[in-house]
């Protein structure tokens, strides 16, 4: 069989179609492993195959795109991984059988690590990577392709392993949006050149652009001679239709437009979503006439005057200013920010009596959580403008990825960035199983790294899928640790990698601990970013045992939790809380010039006394 990167350099060639919607058509069901079909019904997988190298495809891809351990766990498969991708290739060199002229293309999709899935250390997903691709090659695969990746990254660590495993060629395929970025923040050709350097040989898209986006994808990019390009696009946005996805670009349609990727540069070409054997055959009647593009330069548009962030006048600020930055206030005198729930229910009254009077005792801010430990309150950000409006005082919002989706998160975003808040606190959230109603859903579509990243994304001036926002977010975003955990040293790597995605501070778990307090310090001041460790001060000693036996990120020393037992009543067990939080607070702003205050049971007298 001839190397399909000589073939590539002579001619065009033709990959297939998609697998998994055309698996659906053929009635397997929607919610279906897919990757399970290699077992249980090998002769429709076969059948695929086949229509689609009769259809005129030289590349087949193998059914694995998400055969990976991390997505098999989902269905109960991840001890079959080894086994599933295999099969998927041995099916395929069975039923290619005489036909020597097509290649065998092993798929290898994302991780899609999803926070439920828990941490992955780099070694980690090397690993994942490596048992997947391995059996690929084992099976027969004359070509690996590492598809529909939005995070540049993932893609060259994935990259690096098919390197360490075999010389086959591989094909680095990106799912970018039709504005031309990565989920992960690099425009198509910026992530073209890396893999260049990186040693990809062959670079593309697929996925998520239909025909004719990729044709403007394409424009973008300069051709050099060796450069190999491929594109799969899908067959158009899909309609959802009585239970099936439903997709409207037709094979003319395809064949029609196929003249224009070869004309940018295009030389693998296939189909992705929604595409069959019809569009292929389509395809293939018009690529015999064609021939590859060896050179194509681009016209360097001129640079555009670069979007401003929009000033938003605020209450009780002069028009045009913007919300004075708790990171800059901090550099000038110690800055104090002060948790204070939403209520329960709609009696905002002591809430804003409790606002007031922290704004009077000199907090710099209020924090305001979004329905932690999974408890059902008031809408901090409804809150957050009474505040402002009625008080005065600046909020720092927290923000959780439990109860939104990727659409809802960033509609809430926009939202605080076009009313002018800038303070925000990314957390993943507790799950909606801990709090007063568990039968609500989890959505996590991000977690907290992810939801940073997005956040940085907005203050570039582009969304979750790189579509420009006409204008900039100002956020100044935080991120959460947690001293308290048992290993240190994990946790410590965990607020690297927020601090990496764009963190500009860290808020921290209440420490109840004076020498965990200093350790902390000791720890986290060579990051160099502005540090608010957490205060609580603790009202009693069931106040204390509930903390400590039931709030996940907090533990209380055994010697303190006792002092506080010997207590005769909770007044003496509130005066030792308040002295152990001084001593932890004055720890805080030595070192940092800021300080965290939880206020406990809205008792916000308690955090006043803390401000004095």
């Amino acid at each position: 069989m001839a190397n399909l990167l000589n073939l590539l350099n002579e001619r065009i060639v033709l990959g297939d179609g998609a697998t998994g919607t055309y698996l659906y058509e053929l009635g397997v069901p929607v919610n279906h492993c897919l990757e399970e079909i290699n077992l249980s019904q090998p002769e429709l997988l076969a059948r695929v195959y086949r229509e689609y190298a009769e259809a005129g495809a030289q590349v087949i891809e193998t059914n694995s795109f998400g055969a990976n351990r991390v997505r098999l766990a989902r269905y109960g498969l991840d001890d079959r991984v080894s086994e599933l991708n295999r099969r998927a290739a041995e099916v395929a060199r069975e039923a290619l059988q005489g036909r020597p002229d097509v290649f065998v293309g092993g798929s290898v999709g994302p991780l899609s690590l999803r926070p439920a899935d828990g941490e992955f250390s780099v070694e980690d997903r090397k690993a994942i990577f490596r048992e997947q691709i391995g059996a690929l090659i084992e099976g027969g695969c004359d070509v690996i392709f590492l598809e529909t990746f939005t995070a540049l990254d993932e893609l060259r660590l994935a990259l690096g392993v098919c390197e360490e495993l075999s010389r086959i060629p591989v094909v680095t395929s990106l799912a970018v949006s039709e504005e031309g970025r990565l989920v992960s923040g690099e425009t198509f050709p910026e992530a073209v050149k890396a893999l260049r350097e990186a040693g990809a040989a062959i670079i593309g898209i697929n996925g998520t652009a239909g025909p004719q986006a990729c044709v403007h994808l394409l424009s973008k990019l300069a051709i050099g001679n060796g450069d190999l390009i491929s594109v799969y696009p899908s067959a158009g946005k899909p309609e959802f239709y009585e239970g099936r996805f439903n997709y409207a670009a037709s094979p003319q349609y395809f064949a029609d437009t196929l003249p224009r990727w070869v004309e940018e540069g295009a030389r693998l070409i296939g189909g992705d979503y929604g595409t069959r054997p019809e569009h292929i055959a389509a395809m293939a009647a018009v690529a015999r006439g064609l021939k590859p593009v060896r050179l194509k330069k681009i016209v360097v548009e001129p640079t555009r005057t670069r979007v401003e962030t929009a000033k938003i006048p605020l209450a009780r600020q002069e028009a045009g200013d913007e919300e004075v930055s708790i990171l800059e206030l901090m550099k000038q005198k110690p800055a104090s920010i002060v948790e204070l729930d939403s209520p329960k229910g709609l009696a905002m009254e002591k809430f804003l009596a409790g606002a007031k009077a922290l704004k009077e005792a000199g907090a710099a801010a209020i924090t305001l959580a979004d329905n932690s430990l999974a408890i059902l309150r008031v809408s901090n950000f409804a809150a957050a403008i009474r505040v402002r409006d009625e008080v005065g005082l600046t909020s720092l919002l927290h923000l959780a990825c439990r109860d939104r989706n990727l659409l809802g998160l960033q509609s809430e975003i926009m939202g605080l960035g076009t009313l002018g808040f800038r303070h925000v606190l990314a957390l993943t959230g507790d799950p909606a199983k801990v709090g007063d109603h568990p039968g609500a859903t989890s959505v996590y579509d991000l977690n907290s790294v992810g939801l940073i990243k997005l956040l940085a994304a907005m203050n570039r001036g582009v969304n979750h899928v790189g579509r420009s926002l006409n204008g900039r977010t100002n956020f100044i975003i935080g991120c959460a640790f947690n001293p308290n955990a048992l290993n240190f040293d994990s946790q410590l790597k965990k607020l690297e990698s927020k601090l990496a995605a764009g963190a500009h501070y860290v808020m921290t778990q209440p420490v109840f601990d004076v020498e965990l307090a200093r350790r902390t310090v000791a720890r986290l001041k060579p990051l160099g970013v502005p540090v608010f460790l957490g205060v609580m001060p603790l009202m009693s000693s069931r106040n204390a045992e509930f903390l400590h036996n039931e709030v996940p990120g907090i533990k209380i020393a055994d010697p303190l939790r006792e002092r506080l037992r010997l207590c005769a009543d909770d007044a003496a067990a509130t005066k030792i809380g308040l002295e152990v939080a001084r001593e932890i607070r004055d720890v805080a702003l030595e070192a940092f010039n800021g300080v965290y205050i939880i206020t406990p049971f809205l008792r916000y007298e308690v955090s006043v006394e803390l401000l004095g």
